[in-house]
């Protein structure tokens, strides 16, 4: 559930954090009624490539018909900067993707490299909200031969709850993507493990081209329901995949893939999805590219 929605809830609903969130957001979509679900288009930052001033960087992806960009954070840009070329360009900056959850896990057995990462979301949260928007995309842990999967998911559970304080001062969302981590790779599993988080402001940020390498991400969409704060969009072809290898699945445009994006919208809908971004992921470049990204989009979005 989105930020906007709690603020709502919890004045409308007695206890609301001691909540479960998909218990919080049925509830709210009850009192709000349903309606048709509306996404707005962003792309990530890095995808522009011309060499243009931030300002003119924003009023380009506005001109091809994106809503907001979403930067990494903590940021390296100079914040006022930002804030002046959203404001010349009417760009929206909704999210932000911390940069410090690869190299320096939530899951880390080391305490010094979680606390590290720790500080590092806490500054996520409070750029996102000095930004305007409400939302930090977070990898909740990694799984390797030093990191057994059992220990990463109860350091990460550790760790995301000693963020929720941070998350509660800003009002800024955490959400947990689905990345290729070999960890949390089943939607019952994504599912539970928000749910033993148990707070309103901590949900998913459901990356629908990453799962096609072990799912179907309408399966995921259906289980995860109103979890799911955020939404990334990648292509993924399985038959690249299988034949030049599992990160060659990704080289393929919107819409040319596996992804049967009737049926991953009609997910979208059927959940009453309140996030109210698709943002791509995928390899960026000039305007002739970022156009054929945003037109791609507005296509998939029409299956809504």
């Amino acid at each position: 559930m989105n930020r906007k929605n709690f603020i709502k809830s919890t004045a409308l609903l007695a206890g609301a954090a001691t909540i479960l969130p998909s218990t919080l957001s049925a509830s709210v979509s009850q009192i709000e009624g349903a309606g048709k679900v509306t996404l707005k288009k962003s792309l990530g930052f890095g995808m522009i490539k011309e060499e243009l001033s931030l300002t003119d960087k924003f009023k380009l992806i506005k001109d091809l018909g994106f809503d907001g960009v979403e930067l990494n954070s903590p940021i390296d840009l100079d914040k006022s900067e930002v804030l002046e070329a959203k404001a010349k360009s009417g760009i929206e900056l909704p999210s932000v993707v911390n940069k410090d959850h690869w190299k320096k896990p939530l899951s880390d057995p080391n305490p010094e490299v979680r606390k590290q990462c720790i500080k590092s979301v806490a500054q996520s949260l409070q750029d996102v909200k000095d930004l305007g928007g409400d939302t930090v995309l977070v990898v909740p842990g990694v799984v390797n031969e030093e990191v057994d999967y059992e220990q990463a998911y109860n350091t990460a559970l550790d760790s995301i709850r000693e963020l929720i304080p941070y998350a509660e001062k800003t009002g800024m969302q955490i959400a947990l993507e689905n990345v290729w981590n070999n960890f949390l790779i089943s939607p019952v599993e994504a599912k539970r493990f928000v749910d033993e988080i148990n707070h309103p402001l901590v949900g998913w940020y459901f990356d629908i081209g990453n799962i096609m390498r072990y799912g179907w991400p309408e399966q995921w969409i259906k289980t995860l329901n109103s979890r799911i704060m955020k939404l990334h969009i990648k292509e993924y072809s399985r038959e690249m995949m299988n034949t030049k290898g599992l990160w060659e699945g990704f080289k393929v445009n919107l819409l040319d893939g596996d992804n049967n994006w009737p049926v991953v919208m009609k997910a979208v809908s059927e959940i009453n999805h309140q996030g109210g971004w698709l943002t791509a992921e995928v390899s960026g470049g000039d305007r002739t590219r970022l156009k054929d990204i945003s037109e791609r989009m507005d296509k998939i979005l029409g299956y809504l």
